[in-house]
């Protein structure tokens, strides 16, 4: 990949992308544009609208895009930021995971010549309190990235038995102390029913003490949060449907912030991209039958340390690009 100039690729410098759209600022901007390289008459995927800063900038190097959302109030917000592109990008409200029909759906039969996912919460979901993703801030319990997610966080600490809500913890949040914080959870609900943020936040302070700088329910709100919108699930369905719709030398990159997606996707990455496979048992390896890729980066490409201090949440974002054979 060739290491591109924001300033030459843009025009603007990674110092003024949080100017670009303050509902998110996008991450790992630049190095997702050199794997992608956008230009005139492609067309490319953001499986992951936002506030359009990915977006945007596929635009700008002259590309059209599809760009997907299922939350309303994000896509309005890339109407705002977009309307001077016209129709060279199209939006659909809908989770990543329906790409082949969201494409149906427009009328539009070329294959892409590039795709992303720029996975997780929102910089804006975090800092809605009305959304009621963070812990640090008074809202509803509520957690739905869309409409159209069935439940709301409350609803399943209020009517999920203790061990299901601590495999949640355990899966989703890696939580050690999952059994015990759902156990309480089941028991304070029995007199008052949570439906607030920091009303479950204070809950599991109770079970889990402050040490550090980490919140104690960190791990269980993430999982909370990752299980209402069935965010693995809805990975490993978009992994495996958006390559049929690449075209041969397409792009395919995936931005994770949590170990869980990041596994996902490199295993799916690792699986689809080897030439060769081999087991004990065979006389000898063979043609790998499910190859898709050439894999890209080996090691996932992470913020630089400029990026980081400009913008935090970039720290833990890891890039992960595969070419469609």
């Amino acid at each position: 990949m060739k290491n591109l100039d924001c300033d030459q690729f843009l025009g603007i410098s990674v110092e003024h992308l949080d100017k670009v759209s303050v509902y998110h600022v996008p991450v790992l901007g630049q190095q997702v544009m050199g794997f992608l390289q956008p230009g005139l008459g492609g067309l490319f995927l953001d499986g992951t609208a936002g506030g359009g800063g990915h977006t945007r900038m596929m635009l700008e190097a002259g590309a059209e895009v599809v760009a997907l959302d299922q939350d309303p109030e994000a896509l309005a917000e890339c109407r705002r930021q977009l309307g001077d592109f016209g129709g060279r990008v199209r939006l659909v409200e809908t989770n990543f995971q329906n790409a082949d029909a969201a494409l149906e759906q427009i009328g539009e039969a070329r294959l892409l010549n590039g795709a992303m996912l720029d996975l997780g919460v929102s910089s804006r979901h975090l800092d809605a309190a009305e959304r009621g993703f963070s812990f640090q801030q008074a809202g509803p319990l509520d957690m739905r990235m869309g409409p159209g997610i069935p439940r709301t966080a409350a609803e399943v600490v209020n009517e999920m038995e203790a061990s299901e809500l601590a495999e949640i913890f355990f899966q989703y949040g890696e939580e050690p102390r999952g059994k015990q914080v759902a156990a309480h959870l089941v028991r304070v609900r029995k007199t008052r029913p949570f439906e607030t943020t920091l009303q479950l936040a204070d809950a599991v302070c109770e079970i889990i003490p402050r040490r550090g700088p980490r919140h104690p329910a960190t791990r269980v709100f993430q999982a909370l949060r990752m299980h209402v919108n069935d965010e693995l699930g809805a990975l490993r369905r978009a992994l495996n449907e958006i390559p049929t719709s690449l075209a041969p030398g397409a792009r395919f990159a995936v931005i994770t912030f949590h170990s869980l997606e990041d596994r996902i996707v490199k295993v799916f990455f690792r699986e689809h991209s080897r030439e060769w496979i081999d087991r004990p048992e065979w006389p000898e390896a063979r043609r790998n039958p499910d190859r898709l890729f050439r894999l890209l980066t080996p090691h996932p490409v992470t913020a630089t340390a400029r990026e980081t201090q400009l913008n935090p949440r970039a720290r833990s974002a890891k890039l992960r690009v595969v070419e469609k054979l």
